[in-house]
């Protein structure tokens, strides 16, 4: 990623699919883009049947046209193997190519992402058109990057992929007895004498065995991941010095992507926010935390994000150009080194027709164009921050088998949701402008002063360990509720909860308590206000811990709800709980200030967003009135390079970027 950045800044482009119009057009576009500052563009993603017509016929002369176009111009390329949809002919010539669903539904084509991951068939294909490419462009002055397929998530229950899932299984345990063992088959006589008898999970008559769902969730997220390796490796062979990405999406359900980040050059991601939703700045900032932890470093970009409307939500509120500036420069400010958007023209037919785009259907002379260039110079000015790095005091963990194991059928509640916890933590933490890396429970965290854990359902001993260690050597850990309960495997660790982490928390718990409904249930304490305790409540007992907040009516009424504890050189605090926003901010804020975390900072006015990267502040009003920030110094700001001493105003929905003016 820095060679890429290094001479071109911060990357500005699109999606482009010149396969949709006719060559005359590719001449206007190209000339447009050199207009918005655009220096990248993301080509043939869905290009299969083009390049491809038949099996084995090749047409490559479009492609060779539009790659010499771009590189003319000085338009770099991020040059994508088509393999996300297969043209008709594949899934017609060889239908067990086509995915099948949890209820044996064959699907067809007529869309995209219709293919098994698991199919020999259409795995010999893509290897075939992605080999191809590669030797035909691997040395392409133009190409800057490749980019493996698009947004996989492809979920598959055929035969094929039972039998893959049996391959997984025996890497994983050994044997049938190690399998049977894992996935507590003794219950309901599950128990298993042949490999023939495992299949993935499918339309049953009630309750699947939860472990084997855990398991295949983790099989499918691998068998996409080698998809992805499969095709890499071809790239690496003859263009081992040009990076390689593929699209995420954020927090997606399919797919781990602890798993794979580091088999991904430069960590990409598609964000899609609702501009009609007032909590969509504050969603965005976590995912953007999230991609750029994942990257550790190695830079991060932000492929795809619309310049406009979308065309898949009931109602579709477009983006003003100025929210699209600002989503831009909100992703830059979280470290990326990158803004694209899909895509660059708008379609006129197909089902994304109605997709904004950075040149939409009326053409260049738009708001929106103008909207484009504006940003594209705003790009430019801010090259110097291309390569520059974030430093986050606290970690927010998160783990993908966790929140599938948690939010698996026949749990205490449905209410208690792993994804509104982990938003609801960091609200407070985004409002009061504090960086927060997003990690895994396993990852090494002695780095960070503070660890937020906001429900840690299962967790594998090793992790367990680090965690206590973590603790005892100074850290200060937050740990929600439901938390520590079950073992990797997805079993229940038998034991008071959270089991292994009783001691460090000084007490534990002996039942969960979904809360019922019209029964008032709240929080008592003089540390952290009065509440209520909401959806949650756990029938805990103090043993060594402060009590910082208890329960008061309902079943629960009289119990600690909130402990706090001094352990080896550190603390730890435990939520039986899901507080009222009001409580959870000031236990955070408490916690914050305790471990030394920005205890001078200024609270950043409403709406307004403060984020530092490198030597640069950025200040991203997302309101709809003027506000202000005081800076100690002088600062100049980057985007329009004018001074500003003691306050600096930020109109509404407008950004700064500030460096300290005796630079």
């Amino acid at each position: 990623m820095s060679a890429v950045t290094a001479s071109r800044g911060l990357l500005y482009g699109a999606d482009y699919n010149p396969e949709q119009w006719p060559p005359a057009v590719w001449r206007e576009d190209v000339a447009l883009m050199r207009q918005a500052g655009v220096n990248l563009a993301t080509v043939g993603v869905f290009s299969w049947a083009m390049l491809e017509p038949a099996p084995g016929e090749w047409d490559f002369g479009w492609l060779d046209d539009v790659l010499a176009l771009l590189t003319d111009n000085g338009i770099g390329v991020d040059l994508a193997t088509p393999t996300a949809s297969p043209p008709p002919w594949l899934g017609h010539r060889w239908p067990d190519a086509l995915t099948v669903n949890r209820d044996g539904v064959r699907m067809s084509n007529g869309s995209r992402n219709h293919f098994c991951p698991t199919s020999e068939r259409y795995r010999e294909r893509s290897r075939a058109v992605v080999a191809e490419l590669v030797n035909r462009y691997a040395s392409h002055p133009g190409v800057v990057m490749w980019h493996v397929g698009n947004e996989f998530g492809q979920v598959c229950h055929c035969d094929s992929c039972a039998v893959a899932f049996r391959s997984w299984l025996r890497a994983r345990y050994g044997d049938l007895a190690g399998l049977n063992q894992a996935w507590g088959t003794s219950f309901w006589s599950q128990r298993y004498s042949e490999w023939a008898e495992v299949v993935p999970p499918r339309a049953a008559p009630y309750l699947i065995n939860p472990s084997q769902q855990l398991d295949f969730r983790r099989f499918a997220s691998d068998a996409l991941r080698e998809l992805y390796l499969e095709q890499r490796r071809i790239i690496a062979e003859q263009a081992p010095h040009v990076p390689v990405t593929t699209n995420f999406m954020g927090f997606f359900p399919h797919v781990d992507y602890h798993s794979w980040a580091e088999e991904i050059d430069v960590i990409a991601d598609d964000s899609y926010p609702d501009p009609a939703d007032p909590q969509a700045p504050m969603d965005t900032a976590l995912t953007h935390d999230l991609m750029r932890s994942l990257s550790d470093g190695r830079g991060w970009m932000l492929m795809e994000q619309a310049a406009g409307a979308v065309n898949w939500r009931d109602h579709n509120v477009p983006k003003t150009p100025q929210r699209m500036r600002l989503d831009s420069l909100q992703a830059i400010a979280r470290g990326s080194d990158g803004s694209c958007f899909f895509q660059w023209r708008a379609s006129t037919f197909g089902a994304e027709r109605f997709h904004s785009a950075l040149l939409p259907h009326a053409g260049a002379d738009t708001e929106v164009f103008r909207g484009v260039c504006r940003h594209g110079a705003d790009l430019a000015r801010l090259k110097e921050v291309a390569g520059s790095r974030s430093h986050a005091s606290v970690a927010l963990l998160f783990d993908w088998s966790s929140w599938w194991a948690a939010e698996e059928d026949a749990m205490p509640s449905r209410r208690l949701r792993v994804l509104d916890q982990l938003r609801s933590w960091y609200r407070p933490l985004w409002r009061a402008g504090v960086l927060v890396d997003v990690r895994s429970a396993g990852d090494d965290l002695f780095g960070y002063p503070v660890v937020l854990a906001p429900q840690l359902y299962l967790v594998d001993d090793e992790a367990l360990a680090g965690l206590r260690d973590y603790v005892r050597q100074g850290g200060h850990l937050v740990l929600g509720p439901f938390s520590a309960v079950a073992d990797s495997r997805g079993h229940l660790r038998p034991g008071r909860f959270p089991v292994g982490l009783t001691e460090v928390i000084g007490g534990s718990g002996e039942e969960w308590l979904p809360l019922p409904d019209g029964i008032r249930t709240g929080l008592l304490s003089e540390r952290l206000g009065d509440g209520e305790a909401r959806t949650w409540g756990e029938r805990l007992r103090a043993e060594g811990a402060d009590v910082m907040a208890s329960f008061t009516g309902g079943p629960l009424d009289g119990l600690p709800a909130v402990l706090d504890h001094r352990f080896g050189a550190g603390r730890a605090c435990y939520l039986g709980t899901v507080p009222a926003p009001a409580q959870l901010e000031r236990l955070l804020d408490m916690v914050l200030t305790g471990a030394g975390v920005a205890a001078d900072r200024e609270r950043p006015p409403v709406d307004v967003e403060v984020v530092r990267r490198g030597e640069a502040l950025f200040v991203i009003n997302h309101g709809w009135d003027e506000r202000g920030i005081s800076v100690p110094h002088p600062v100049r700001d980057l985007l329009t390079d004018t001074v500003h001493s003691a306050t600096v105003p930020i109109p509404a929905q407008d950004a700064r970027v500030l460096i300290e003016e005796s630079r």
